[in-house]
């Protein structure tokens, strides 16, 4: 799998919606995140009646031979809850209370409670394209709960609060299937399950702890091409028009000239989708255009970007990167000259 000429997109559709603009968590918008790619735990699903997914599939051609063979790996984002305690008591035998606040600052910082992600990734081992046709594969994947602790201390090096960082578990199954479609030819189904136990009555933020976030599918195959569902060959259009996906979107992704690697995106893309070389970073937020919001992020007040900093530390990040960029990067945000097209004369 070209990874390398993928990872931009992927990384791309992995971090979309992730924090938006005015990126900070007072806002309204970041009080409600993640729409895209969400795969909740299965019990949470059946309480909703299935209006949030649990699960992901992507149907898609290979042209390909007995020695064909498919690379699956499944991305996704893990949220960790950080809460922010301040210490308020000091027990008479020497223990130390914390109590839960909304605002801590510490040294000219803020802190606050957030949402913070970790990137997960499930490989599947590389499987050959014949032996699925005759026995679907079937790869259960777990993350652990963990809990971290991190303390706060004041210029005389005293503690004076604790950030508390804590994860939930999550667990799932990874099914790859195929079947031949014709000389040469297979049908590959993926599909992507969010099996953690979890009590289906409670709300949508504890089931996001538990959630499959950003959730997509990278696609590589060895020995074989991968038929595109957007712009297939004539004489694949039924078959490609055939294949059933639910929260997924498969498109060709890397060089041009070739058809190895594949990205079911729950996003919708277009073959061999780019990130715009001016683009200085990540704004989590592939709909907007760059110009737009490194204008909007300068114009912000101290205390809007006080905020933003103390938010997420990619947050942070895109904020220093964005006061630092040259005039010059400035403009060439503001519009490209990609390529010049002749106009073809209509003729009567």
């Amino acid at each position: 799998m070209n990874t390398k000429a993928v990872d931009a997109i992927a990384n791309a559709v992995l971090y979309e919606g992730y924090m938006l603009y005015p990126y900070r968590a007072s806002s309204v918008k970041n009080r409600q995140r993640f729409n895209f790619g969400v795969l909740y735990p299965e019990s949470y699903s059946e309480a909703q009646s299935g209006a949030d997914a649990c699960s992901m599939q992507t149907e898609f051609l290979v042209e390909g031979a007995c020695l064909s063979s498919l690379e699956v790996r499944v991305r996704f984002l893990k949220l960790v809850d950080r809460s922010v305690r301040e210490l308020r008591t000091s027990q008479p035998d020497g223990r130390i209370s914390f109590e839960s606040v909304p605002l801590l600052e510490v040294g000219g910082k803020r802190f606050v409670p957030w949402q913070e992600a970790v990137e997960c990734e499930v490989t599947v081992p590389a499987c050959n394209l014949n032996k699925l046709s005759a026995a679907p594969l079937r790869w259960d994947f777990a993350f652990p709960s963990q809990e971290g602790t991190e303390p706060l201390r004041d210029a005389s090096n005293k503690i004076v609060g604790m950030i508390i960082r804590k994860g939930e578990s999550v667990q799932g199954t990874v099914e790859v299937s195929a079947m031949h479609a014709g000389d040469q030819l297979l049908k590959v189904q993926v599909r992507v399950n969010n099996l953690t136990p979890f009590d289906g009555h409670t709300s949508r933020d504890e089931a996001l702890a538990q959630s499959l976030v950003s959730a997509h599918v990278l696609l590589g195959v060895a020995d074989g091409q991968f038929v595109s569902l957007l712009e297939p060959p004539e004489n694949l259009k039924d078959l490609a028009s055939g294949c059933q996906n639910v929260g997924a979107w498969p498109v060709l992704v890397g060089n041009a000239e070739e058809r190895d690697t594949m990205l079911a995106s729950p996003i919708i893309l277009y073959d061999y989708p780019q990130i715009a070389p001016e683009s200085p970073g990540d704004l989590f937020d592939g709909t907007e255009i760059d110009e737009i919001l490194a204008l909007r992020i300068l114009t912000m007040t101290e205390d809007e970007k006080r905020e933003m900093r103390s938010t997420d530390d990619r947050a942070r990040k895109m904020l220093e990167r964005t006061e630092s960029l040259p005039m010059e990067h400035l403009m060439k945000l503001h519009g490209t000259l990609r390529e010049l097209r002749s106009l073809k004369e209509e003729t009567p």
